[in-house]
């Protein structure tokens, strides 16, 4: 099965190697994990900041990498757009692949959180924009699904993306900025998709072949839905915990113990970008971690703030600074083979 690598690859066979624009031609829309991975990051340390007293600045620094990387990954998008239309199309409609465009609009949504507490009206205009596009995608890309018969070989856990982690992000949004109904419909997308998806992608595990090596890593989203959707919650109910939250709560704990069973599997992979998939999961189970203790008022709480900080910081730094490693040998970006 072709992977969105493998295409990225065959898109630039006759572009010239190493030069700016086969570069941005090579890059494909899964990259937008990486800043979704350091929003993640960021929102990590800015409940450290609000709920714990932690310094705010490492926040603040976290959220303008993130938008630097996101701005080249658009350069990379629109680049890719103007000079291999053709693959884009195909990506679009690719079993694989499409999933991974809706990265681009939930990660402008995140972004407009980390620019809400300094400039709340542009804030609010550009979560808007994304959270339609986040909208229309998720509706093509379902009725997409349904049309096309590719069978269970092509879907992996990336499928959550479009419908249930931006249904969730744009929940949460919609809270943060007032559109409290808009909150709602977009919690019940989010949770009536990832009961469908879920049980349609578990029933892949269990009774098909097993994921190809490069979308291994997305197995950590599994744990996403959970957590995004008690963040989304609580913004909601303006931190309210109830039956809901402890159901929310709970999957998120099974779900932490299937990534635990799974990290033997996770240590026999070669690194590649698709390690970010790990990122903006891992992050958003910290982040809904952080909110629960503070509302709990656990005992300890603020150590274990320090512990999860401290460790989902060394986790997703580790992974940018093997990429760092990786991208000056040239072997981070899936540049074609010269011809």
């Amino acid at each position: 099965m072709p992977t969105f690598e493998h295409i990225a690859m065959q898109q630039v066979k006759r572009s010239k190697p190493h030069t700016l624009s086969s570069i941005f031609v090579a890059i494909p829309p899964g990259f937008f994990a990486i800043s979704m991975g350091i929003v993640g990051l960021a929102a990590v340390w800015r409940w450290a900041a609000l709920l714990y007293g932690w310094p705010i600045g490492m926040s603040n620094v976290l959220y303008l990498i993130a938008a630097l990387v996101y701005i080249v990954l658009i350069i990379a998008l629109v680049t890719r757009i103007v000079f291999a239309t053709s693959t884009v199309r195909s990506e679009l409609t690719h079993p694989s692949v499409a999933p991974f465009y809706s990265l681009f609009p939930i990660s402008g949504m995140l972004l407009s959180f980390g620019l809400e507490p300094y400039a709340f009206d542009v804030a609010r205009v550009f979560f808007i924009i994304f959270f339609v596009g986040t909208l229309l995608f998720g509706g093509w890309i379902t009725g997409q699904w349904i049309v096309d018969e590719s069978g269970t070989d092509a879907i992996h856990p990336g499928y959550f993306f479009p419908t249930v982690t931006g249904g969730l992000v744009g929940a949460d949004g919609a809270g943060r900025f007032g559109f409290i109904q808009w909150g709602w419909m977009s919690f019940g997308i989010g949770m009536i998709c990832w009961l469908v998806l879920s049980s349609i992608i578990l029933n892949r595990f269990f009774m098909h072949m097993h994921l190809p090596v490069v979308f291994i890593p997305t197995l950590a989203i599994e744990i996403a839905p959970p957590a995004v959707a008690g963040d989304a919650y609580f913004t909601l109910t303006s931190q309210h915990i109830d039956i809901i939250a402890y159901i929310l709560a709970g999957y998120t704990i099974l779900m932490a113990l299937v990534q635990l069973r799974l990290f033997p599997l996770y240590r026999t992979l070669p690194f590649s970008a698709s390690f970010w998939s790990f990122a903006f999961p891992y992050a958003a189970t910290a982040s809904y971690l952080l909110r629960w203790m503070y509302i709990e008022r656990m005992h300890g709480a603020a150590i274990l703030c320090a512990v999860v900080v401290i460790v989902i910081s060394l986790f997703i730094g580790g992974i940018a600074l093997r990429s760092l490693i990786e991208l000056r040998r040239g072997a981070f970006i899936p540049m074609p083979v010269p011809t």
